[in-house]
């Protein structure tokens, strides 16, 4: 996010942003995150991974469009985002019954299904993969120092993922399972945040209290992990960022 996008926020009355964790599926949730930001006049931007699990995600895709069309929030690119918009093409992929598999079902039964999964294709082709506004970064899953060196792709929604993008949106894996299920993943990134950099991400449900996750890296960095099982058991999790 370029200081020209921070003024013409300014410009337009935000006071700041409401920075949203994994919404998968949870519209309801959703939409009590969206009404909040705009009560506050906070712009809000969402981390990425809108549908999935979750018993509504065209209503999540509904809202976030709205909040696009009326200039008044974005999203990023997750890793279920960068899927389901292969799936609408008819790209092979691995579905996942309890997840792109029930999206897909919703969709298929919305009256605007086929409009949605239109829109969807373009949107998260042009979703960014990652953002830097001042002392700020956002990332759906993992930092790396040359994210600073380099805006994110263009079109990273609609592109296969070299290492860099592929980072952003899985983060470090050993390659294992976890006994839930999912893969097994490393921090060791947290410890390459500069000082007085904050690292704003989705992707990987660290909380053990409900709250989003803070860490402190060894270079003096930190990151904070908004993704509090949304669609997975847990709730969603935001939190409000002050210019």
């Amino acid at each position: 996010m370029s200081e020209a996008a921070l003024a013409d926020l300014k410009a337009r009355g935000f006071l700041g942003l409401r920075v949203v964790g994994d919404v998968h599926g949870e519209a309801a949730a959703f939409t009590h995150a969206a009404a909040g930001a705009a009560a506050a006049r906070l712009f809000l931007l969402q981390l990425g991974d809108l549908t999935d699990h979750g018993p509504d995600s065209p209503g999540v895709l509904r809202q976030i469009f709205a909040l696009r069309d009326a200039g008044n929030g974005r999203f990023l690119l997750g890793n279920h985002d960068h899927k389901l918009r292969r799936a609408l093409l008819g790209q092979q992929v691995t579905v996942q019954e309890e997840g792109l598999g029930r999206t897909l079902t919703q969709l298929s039964g919305a009256s605007d299904g086929t409009a949605l999964a239109g829109r969807a294709i373009v949107e998260i082709a042009a979703a960014p993969a990652w953002l830097r506004l001042r002392r700020w970064f956002f990332v759906h899953a993992s930092f790396h120092p040359r994210m600073l060196e380099r805006p994110s792709p263009p079109e990273a929604g609609a592109t296969k993922p070299d290492p860099l993008l592929g980072r952003a949106l899985f983060g470090e894996v050993t390659g294992r399972l976890q006994t839930d299920g999912f893969p097994e993943r490393l921090h060791h990134w947290v410890d390459r945040i500069p000082a007085g950099l904050t690292v704003y991400c989705g992707h990987d449900r660290r909380s053990t209290d409900g709250r989003p996750y803070l860490q402190r890296g060894a270079a003096g960095g930190e990151a904070v992990f908004l993704d509090t099982g949304a669609g997975k058991g847990g709730h969603l999790s935001w939190i409000d960022l002050l210019f």
